[in-house]
């Protein structure tokens, strides 16, 4: 028997060592962030914000997108905040929330996997909308400010509980369409550096802040 209890303890170390570092590395998945600003008529009114949060250990990822505005048009004061934030699993959306504060009132969405159809409610200002899913969803709008959207025809819009139709034009921009209205979204080197929603009174620009 040895008459030093530590040796083992020693000898355990390495292993200890090992699962420590595994840990850490599972932990330092980094979070992905771009942060834009929002602008009307050249004049900055607001900031966008997307972040992608790989969970350590598992194949879910949460992702957000939060924009805050205030902008007067002529004698009307516009103010918006909202936040969407979606959870996928192994590349699949499981769930979709959708806050929205504005001076008009308080609304929500969500956007729910319930095992084989998704459960879809959109109580937004002047859109309500109620709906089931049977496909899997896999590419949303938020998904569009990591990367080119590709081959993807679609993009699920967690706000509206629908669908954009996607489309590439010529020079790399890609246009997305629903219900009458259009974005463009600007890419370079794979990332998203413009948006341009449009709107009657003045488009919103979202540029990419360095």
């Amino acid at each position: 028997m040895s008459n030093r209890p530590w040796a083992g303890q020693l000898l355990a170390l390495p292993a200890l060592w090992l699962g420590l570092a595994s840990a850490a590395h599972a932990q330092a998945a980094p979070t992905e962030t771009r942060r834009y600003a929002i602008e009307v008529a050249g004049l900055r009114v607001g900031t966008m914000t997307a972040t992608r949060q790989p969970q350590p250990g598992t194949t879910e990822v949460i992702s957000t997108l939060t924009s805050d505005v205030q902008v007067t048009f002529l004698f009307y004061h516009l103010k918006i905040y909202y936040k969407v934030t979606n959870r996928v699993r192994g590349g699949q959306l499981l769930l979709s929330t959708v806050e929205a504060h504005t001076n008009q009132g308080d609304f929500s969405s969500r956007t729910e996997w319930l095992g084989d159809h998704y459960a879809i409610r959109a109580d937004q200002y002047k859109h309500h909308y109620q709906a089931t899913e049977k496909h899997p969803i896999t590419y949303t709008v938020t998904d569009m400010f990591f990367g080119e959207p590709g081959s993807h025809a679609t993009a699920f819009a967690e706000y509206f509980g629908d669908y954009f139709t996607v489309s590439r034009a010529a020079d790399g921009t890609y246009r997305a369409h629903r219900d009458g209205r259009e974005d463009e979204y600007h890419y370079a080197n794979g990332q998203l550096v413009t948006l341009i929603k449009k709107n009657p009174l003045k488009n919103f620009v979202i540029r990419l802040l360095p």
